[in-house]
């Protein structure tokens, strides 16, 4: 009895120390596994650390980037100005620079804004009254609805403005074959204030400009010219 006793005490010895030394089996190799995750875990880490640098990098350079852009976009601006400045200036000593800038422009703009086909138009259009009054158009172009007339400075002031209300108001007088259209004012010039065109606005003007295919409307998008009438 004590002889089986003895066996089943020597049978749990030995199936305990082959426990123990599976459970150090598996212990060291958890920690062995625990120890690679904390350095594949450290080596994400020092990863992301990186990413984060080269990315802080990139929006530095982002940056940079945009000032440059926005910087170079001012130049542009401002030297395009003061060559429409300075190409103004030359306007005023040659004369008709301006009108042979707007001349070839003004079908293409009529048709682009109002859907309509010049059919007629006349330069430097001079007429004289019975009573001997003479005036000097600049541009005059009819088509079936309108009549586009054109006063051409080549710095627009406000002066200009108020003068060209006066010349509209004159204008059926010296064509008096128009009486039955609808008239338009547009004004042109190489150099445009951002005032004097509000003040071109308030008067029902459209005002056109250099621009990428050598003049173009400056008004706002969304502004409609005034339609004068005749009133005798």
């Amino acid at each position: 009895m004590n002889y089986e006793v003895e066996e089943r005490v020597d049978r749990l010895e030995t199936l305990l120390g082959q426990f123990i030394v599976q459970t150090n089996t598996a212990l060291t190799r958890f920690e062995r596994g625990l120890e690679s995750f904390k350095n594949e875990m450290r080596d994400f880490k020092d990863e992301m650390r990186d990413f984060k640098d080269e990315m802080s990098g990139f929006k530095n350079e982002m940056r940079d980037f945009k000032d440059e852009m926005l910087e170079s976009k001012k130049n542009q601006e401002e030297q395009t100005r003061q060559m429409n400045k300075q190409w103004g200036d030359l306007a005023n000593k040659w004369g008709t620079l301006v009108e042979d800038l707007v001349f070839p422009s003004f079908p293409q703009i009529i048709l682009e804004k109002f859907n309509e086909k010049i059919e007629d138009k006349m330069i430097r259009r001079e007429r004289q009254l019975a009573d001997g009054r003479r005036k000097e158009f600049d541009l005059i172009a009819i088509s079936k609805q309108h009549v586009f007339l054109n006063s051409t400075k080549s710095k627009l002031k406000s002066q200009y403005v108020d003068d060209f209300v006066e010349e509209i108001g004159l204008f059926w007088e010296f064509f008096p074959d128009y009486q039955n259209k609808k008239l338009i004012g547009i004004m042109a010039s190489l150099y445009i204030e951002e005032s004097v065109l509000t003040y071109a606005e308030r008067n029902g003007f459209l005002v056109l400009g250099v621009g990428m295919e050598i003049m173009e409307i400056k008004n706002r998008a969304d502004f409609e010219p005034k339609i004068w009438l005749y009133n005798p």
